[in-house]
């Protein structure tokens, strides 16, 4: 049985869901980590509703934090295991959202953050019909060998708009994952934008998080107000 997730949410600044956006965490971190990325695209995305799910399980080197799947770093196939037994609880928890907010599923953009963009990449490219938009921060693509079962498709027949943003001074996961995940996402014929930010380590800065907010206003075809752009 599928444990069901829950985690912080945002309500939308115009009170009325017109788009979802899902945050994911990262490994040993917990909804609450990330939920205020969402404070900080409301100007961008007035209509949207976001919540930050906590990961399944209790993280083994991090007890007071949750993980997506255990990383021991022992086994070259763990991510892999990993991802595919997290995804169903996480398919669901989507479903649930849409259907709280009485949105279909080109209304969902997923948000990931290392561990947490592993998990993006991997649900988003195998939802059944694919989300407006995903972002990936500081993370990396899980199984590129495996990119055909990526099938998830908008109903104009297109593959999920991808931004992939990563600091270049990540000493936990280097910048080269992401230019490989671009490369291996193009190889696929699945199209990645990528942003890198210079003097950036393992987070988010504001250049990161302004470029990640207008590709979400952009995927949901919202005009930019020009007082958010500053």
């Amino acid at each position: 049985m599928v444990k069901p997730l829950d985690g912080p949410r945002i309500a939308p600044k115009s009170r009325v869901a017109r788009q979802l956006i899902v945050i994911l965490h990262g490994y040993g971190a917990d909804g609450n980590d990330l939920i205020a990325l969402g404070q900080q695209w409301q100007s961008l995305l007035p209509d949207a509703a976001f919540v930050a799910p906590h990961a399944p399980e209790p993280c083994a080197q991090a007890p007071s934090g949750r993980q997506w799947f255990s990383l021991t770093m022992r086994d070259p196939d763990e991510r892999w295991r990993g991802v595919n037994a997290a995804r169903p609880a996480l398919d669901a928890f989507l479903d649930s959202e849409l259907a709280r907010h009485n949105l279909d599923a080109s209304k969902l953009a997923i948000i990931g953050f290392s561990q947490g963009t592993m998990m993006a990449l991997h649900v988003g490219l195998r939802r059944k019909l694919a989300p407006a938009a995903i972002v990936g921060y500081s993370g990396l693509l899980v199984g590129p060998e495996f990119l055909g079962e990526a099938t998830a498709r908008s109903t104009r027949g297109l593959p999920p708009p991808i931004l992939l943003v990563h600091g270049d001074q990540d000493d936990i996961i280097p910048a080269e994952a992401m230019l490989a995940a671009a490369d291996e996402l193009g190889q696929a014929e699945i199209p990645c934008e990528w942003h890198l930010s210079r003097g950036v380590g393992h987070g988010i800065d504001s250049s990161g998080l302004l470029h990640g907010g207008l590709f979400l206003a952009n995927s949901f075809h919202l005009k930019v107000p020009a007082a958010a752009l500053g």
